[in-house]
């Protein structure tokens, strides 16, 4: 089996995992405790707020000690909080502390998985960059897919089957990533903290001085806070508020908007590499920002499910020119921190979202919430379109990038 094959299998049992852990942890959280948006929101944040603060170190550590094997240690790690969680519910002990510290362990995890799996990428593109993003984003989001049905039987099979599940899920991805080539590693042992975040300091220079990475972090950040945000918070607690729904509904409009992101998927594979992938880039964030705010418009739970599949058609887009763009200008010995950094500028931006977005829901209600979040995101947009060169962007982007060092 080549390379590929291993790297999409392994990448793909987290993405699963996590499709599960996604509407599984709303439904406990805002359907099962019924706590309040704000406390929905804090969870959520306690979800994220590890990789706004290891990010950085976790692509640090990939770079110095070799990609898989971070991945497969990031992986194993992600085992124990689903093992705890199941033994919560076996037991009727689940409460919002529990949660939380769940939800902070596989923080942790996403930390140092997600900057191993992306240094490996490149590794695996036999020199076919932007084709192999998107195919590998094909795969994760159909899997994930799968996921949110899994996890939307909850209301019938009961939380610890899906947990049980996902545990088992996550452990063969353990055996996926060991499978791969163990690449350069620079030395075995972990690097000490001062030369580590040098390391990253020298990476984020790096991209903050690139005239094209740039305003790709930019959008990152403000997708994370706007977008993130609303699909974490505000849309499970809009189908609880609005809607009167439960797992089921939760679990298909996720599926809706992953359904989304692999029909963009397939179409990018069919038509090939797009010529001007900042263009595209900006485009499909403005649309989505306006399907996002139309999904709050109160027209049934159909109708928002439909609104939130053609935010994932734009988001598969978007999400596939910006990762394509950051791994073309990232060298080759900072791959790691630079994708690092480029998820760290969206992810660790959630923790923010979640929270804002928490207190929106609270004060304006879900549909408001929405509305405002897309606003903000279309600005940010626009802003971006006139200053940066992403609009006239084609080709040639690393060379750019370099330039810049």
């Amino acid at each position: 089996m080549k390379p590929i094959h291993h790297y999409c299998i392994a990448t793909g049992t987290w993405f699963a995992a996590h499709g599960m852990q996604h509407v599984l942890f709303a439904w406990l959280v805002a359907m099962v405790l019924r706590e309040p948006p704000g406390m929905v929101g804090v969870a959520q944040m306690a979800l994220l707020a590890p990789v706004t603060l290891l990010m950085l170190v976790g692509g640090g550590v990939a770079d110095v000690l070799g990609g898989r094997r971070v991945a497969v240690a990031a992986q194993m790690l992600a085992v124990l909080p689903g093992v705890g969680l199941l033994a919560a519910l076996a037991l009727d002990a689940v409460s919002l502390p529990l949660m939380i510290a769940y939800a902070v362990a596989m923080g942790c995890a996403v930390a140092f998985l997600t900057p191993a799996r992306d240094s490996l990428l490149n590794a695996v593109a036999d020199g076919r960059i932007q084709r192999t993003v998107v195919l590998v984003s094909l795969i994760q989001f159909g899997v994930q897919m799968l996921g949110f049905l899994v996890a939307g039987m909850a209301d019938w099979v009961g939380p610890e089957a899906v947990v049980g599940f996902q545990v088992v899920v996550l452990a063969g991805g353990v055996f996926a990533y060991s499978r791969l080539p163990a690449g350069p590693a620079l030395r075995f042992a972990f690097p000490p903290a001062g030369e580590l975040m040098a390391s990253v300091g020298q990476a984020c220079r790096f991209v903050l001085r690139s005239p094209v990475m740039r305003p790709v972090v930019a959008q990152n950040m403000a997708m994370g806070v706007c977008f993130m945000g609303s699909y974490m918070v505000s849309v499970p607690l809009l189908i609880r508020e609005v809607y009167a729904g439960g797992a089921a509904h939760l679990a298909l409009v996720n599926a809706c908007n992953v359904l989304g992101l692999v029909t963009s998927l397939v179409a990018l594979l069919f038509v090939g590499d797009l010529r001007r992938p900042g263009r595209s880039l900006l485009i499909a964030h403005g649309l989505g920002s306006v399907f996002l705010a139309a999904a709050g418009l109160g027209f049934g739970i159909g109708a928002a499910a439909f609104c939130l599949y053609l935010w994932g058609v734009c988001g598969g887009v978007a999400m596939s020119m910006s990762r394509a763009i950051m791994q073309e200008a990232a060298p080759d010995g900072q791959r790691g921190r630079v994708m690092a950094f480029f998820s760290f500028s969206f992810m660790g931006a959630g923790p923010v979202g979640a929270l804002v977005c928490g207190q929106l829901v609270g004060a304006v209600g879900a549909p408001m919430a929405l509305g405002l979040a897309s606003a903000a995101l279309l600005a940010v947009v626009l802003v971006v379109a006139a200053r940066s060169e992403l609009w006239h962007l084609r080709g040639g982007w690393r060379a750019a990038g370099a330039q810049a060092a």
